[in-house]
């Protein structure tokens, strides 16, 4: 096929055998570190850092390469307290009654509820968006494959790479995110996947008391 174009693949690096499980082990025991974070502090991160950390998201293999995503950083407090105001209102609405019995109960261990107070304490929002489709050189519709899935790995790397830089980070998904496009200017064409909250913990950060399963559990070697 025409335009296709290939370069010979010179990027691998192999590592001895007792290395390869050392840096399997270490990189298991660093991430076991990772918590997913409610109680942010207020101080500021350079910038430098959120943008390392999204290009290597940015790596992240995609649907016939499309790279269907869109990173939306907000760090301005006006911004962030408009979509303070409407995820509020979105998370007032789910619990007065949209949500279920079940499902409140399923979040309660969580300690979460309606109010989103880190939304305007942490230095960070970075709003995700999945591209539904894009747009060739002549502006003319140009089809994405597996969006979804493509944007959640993407999400994976950047959650991970904001842990290995030394921050936290919570993912967080109101009932209703259609809000987003209309605060952030976004285009019919992208549609909210998540906001993802990062910066420091707060000095008198909590986190509940969660297990996780055993590789027996999510795992099968056959």
């Amino acid at each position: 096929m025409s335009g296709r174009a290939f370069v010979p693949y010179r990027a691998y690096r192999e590592y001895p055998l007792e290395e390869m499980k050392q840096r399997a082990a270490d990189f298991f025991a660093e991430m076991k570190r990772r918590r997913s974070v409610r109680h942010f502090s207020n101080r500021p991160v350079p910038v430098e850092i959120i943008q390392d950390c999204i290009r290597a998201a940015s790596s992240a293999p995609s649907g016939a390469n499309n790279q269907p995503w869109t990173f939306v950083v907000v760090s301005n407090p006006e911004i962030k307290k408009q979509i303070h105001q409407a995820a509020e209102i979105v998370e007032r609405e789910f619990y007065a009654g949209e949500a279920t019995k079940e499902w409140v109960e399923a979040l309660d261990h969580l300690g979460t509820d309606q109010f989103k107070p880190f939304l305007v304490t942490a230095p960070y929002l970075i709003v995700i968006f999945a591209q539904r489709h894009g747009y060739d050189a002549d502006g003319q519709k140009k089809k994405h494959y597996y969006v979804q899935q493509s944007v959640g790995i993407a999400t994976g790397i950047l959650i991970t790479a904001l842990h290995n830089a030394g921050l936290v980070s919570l993912t967080y998904t109101p009932a209703k995110m259609a809000f987003l496009n209309k605060v952030l200017s976004r285009p019919s064409n992208e549609k909210p996947f998540m906001i993802l909250v990062t910066g420091y913990p707060a000095d008198d950060a909590q986190v509940p008391v969660l297990g996780k399963k055993s590789l027996g559990e999510v795992a099968i070697f056959m």
